[in-house]
């Protein structure tokens, strides 16, 4: 890392900002209640399923990660440059905040907003960040980023801009109509002159992303399935896992990967009290990851009034992170 300008011991605060909506109990009752049953992403993401997450992004065919990380290390100067000084930097779906010490450690920021709907590894993650970065302000969010959400002003340090870093290709678990409002309601927080720094995963082989969401080690089989286990543990499922089996593919015509649970047997599996009928090769869709050429991301940013400002490639041309700038 290199040597701080900035001196004094950052402070620590945390905020609860989840509000009144469907639980996972909802959620789960509604989308197994759907001719095509689904139950959303953001419940991957119990301590088990971050774990098995972080340890999908050491895979060999998961690109992802090294692609986004060897690009920021790459350009991280010219991203610091178009920042400038004095930043609120908030990052979306924080996590274990690995991919944004780079981006502090570079650009020094006033004050770091992470935003994660995990409270307990929102926590962890500040915790360490406070050890390594002493200087650095930081105020933890828990929230539901998927939901409109409205930040205070936080006062007390100089704020010239605010940036939102939304890294990993995140955004890709929408679909490009509910990407455009998410990017709508970005632009409402970091207002007029503010920036998007965001990591968009590109189109590419078929080949290749069928391996990246279906690893020869079954690691992102276990992260899909425990989805499963963790309905039984905390809802009262009936689910046996080994009547599952995780099933992902690249679409090519919607330009996405989807992640589904198929069941191998005609079955009925119960959930609080309720139950619910699979037939055999039936599934629960639980994800999707759309990929974007370049010129099909930044159309989305003009859409939510953003102006491309930059767009950097590694030579692989695997990953793509975009800067742009609110208008």
């Amino acid at each position: 890392m290199t040597t701080p300008r900035r001196s004094g011991a950052g402070v620590v605060r945390y905020y609860n900002f989840l509000v009144e909506g469907p639980s996972f109990l909802d959620d789960v009752l509604a989308g197994l209640s759907r001719p095509q049953k689904a139950i959303p992403p953001k419940y991957f993401y119990d301590e088990r399923g971050s774990q098995l997450f972080e340890a999908i992004c050491q895979l060999p065919e998961y690109y992802v990660t090294r692609a986004e990380m060897a690009t920021m290390e790459r350009h991280v100067d010219e991203i610091v440059r178009l920042l400038g000084p004095d930043t609120q930097l908030i990052e979306f779906g924080s996590g274990a905040s690995v991919k944004t010490r780079l981006l502090i450690d570079r650009a020094e920021p006033s004050l770091y907003v992470p935003i994660d709907i995990a409270e307990a590894q929102l926590q962890s993650a500040c915790t360490d960040l406070a050890l390594m970065f002493p200087w650095l302000n930081i105020n933890g969010v828990v929230a539901d980023f998927s939901r409109p959400l409205r930040l205070p002003e936080f006062m007390g340090v100089p704020i010239h801009r605010k940036v939102v870093y939304f890294p990993g290709s995140t955004i890709g678990n929408f679909t490009p109509e509910e990407s455009l409002e998410f990017l709508k309601r970005v632009r409402e927080i970091v207002g007029p002159g503010g920036i998007l720094v965001i990591g968009v995963d590109l189109k590419k082989d078929k080949r290749m992303l069928d391996a990246a969401y279906d690893d020869a080690q079954g690691i992102t089989a276990e992260f899909n399935l425990n989805l499963l286990a963790r309905i039984n543990r905390e809802l009262g499922g009936d689910f046996q896992l080994q009547r599952f089996r995780h099933k992902a593919f690249y679409d090519e015509a919607l330009g996405r990967i989807e992640m589904h649970l198929e069941s191998l047997y005609q079955q009925f599996v119960h959930v609080a009290g309720r139950r619910f009928e699979l037939m055999a090769g039936e599934t629960i869709h639980t994800e999707i990851s759309c990929k974007y050429s370049v010129a099909e991301f930044q159309g989305l940013g003009r859409g939510a009034r953003f102006h491309p400002e930059q767009v950097w490639t590694g030579p692989d041309n695997l990953f793509a992170v975009h800067a742009m700038m609110a208008v």
